[in-house]
């Protein structure tokens, strides 16, 4: 298959520099399709997600994003890593980029960073899916991942891991998959990482989906515990427009954990099958 990928690139945009992968583009017929943001996870930088966006590309003008303090988009001491600075970096990219109508794919932290930007109903967003986001909150159980995980394998990675070192992490990614987590971890601003990780625990992501008006797809994981059946029979209730897919043979990353059943379970919600 020929490849996808065009090109990557920083644009201004909100305020910061953002920084994104783009594939696919307008021609043919992704010309008629509405384009497609992916917001990665929390220490996920947008060259991680790029077979994803390869394949993504086939079907839709793709913009894979690397979310503030990720990869080469800005990152400072004084940057707001907040949800709202986050959600607010997805509307600005899209109106930056000229997007008349666009989805927004996000993955755990990005699920919830792409229902944020819904909540307040941009111009030209159609469709949201929300790949096993996280659903702590106040008065929530706690995110089943813990901080040390996160602070602990970057700090590593900023020694200079190896990919074999970096497995002692995640023992069932594939050789490529660790070689680039080891590459790019370390270009994960360790604040921000913070910043969201305790977001998980004190944004009401809950409080969001009642002002959600637009088709709106959960996808499950089958393996793990970020979403639970229970999780998913509330959300319905709140959200009475929920497409709900699960990916059997998956963990939380499920695209490493299942490729072809995480591109099968989009079906044609955003217009196409994949």
């Amino acid at each position: 298959m020929q490849s996808s990928f065009l090109y990557g690139a920083n644009i201004l945009a909100n305020g910061i520099r953002q920084h994104y992968l783009r594939f696919g583009g307008k021609d043919g017929e992704r010309a008629g399709r509405d384009a497609v943001i992916i917001v990665p996870g929390i220490t996920s930088p947008a060259v991680t997600w790029g077979f994803v966006g390869e394949r993504f590309g086939q079907q839709f003008d793709t913009y894979v994003l690397d979310v503030r303090g990720r990869g080469l988009s800005s990152a400072s001491e004084t940057l707001d890593y907040s949800l709202d600075a986050q959600a607010a970096d997805v509307i600005a990219l899209a109106e930056a980029l000229g997007l008349e109508r666009y989805a927004v794919v996000g993955h755990s932290m990005g699920g919830r960073i792409g229902a944020r930007a819904a909540s307040q109903q941009p111009r030209g967003l159609t469709r949201l899916v929300m790949v096993d986001p996280p659903v702590s909150g106040p008065g929530r159980r706690a995110y089943p991942s813990k901080l040390p995980w996160y602070v602990d394998s970057m700090r590593l990675a900023r020694e200079g891991y190896s990919a074999e070192q970096m497995r002692a992490f995640c023992p069932t990614w594939t050789e490529q998959q660790l070689q680039l987590r080891a590459e790019w971890l370390h270009t994960c601003d360790e604040r921000a990482v913070i910043a969201s990780f305790e977001g998980f625990h004190t944004d009401d992501f809950h409080a969001d989906l009642p002002a959600l008006k637009l088709p709106v797809m959960l996808m499950q994981a089958s393996r793990g515990d970020v979403i639970l059946p229970e999780d998913v029979q509330e959300l319905q209730g709140l959200l009475p427009q929920l497409v709900v897919s699960r990916v059997e043979d998956a963990g939380h990353m499920i695209p490493w954990d299942n490729e072809a059943g995480f591109y099968a379970a989009f079906g044609d919600f955003l217009g196409a099958p994949l």
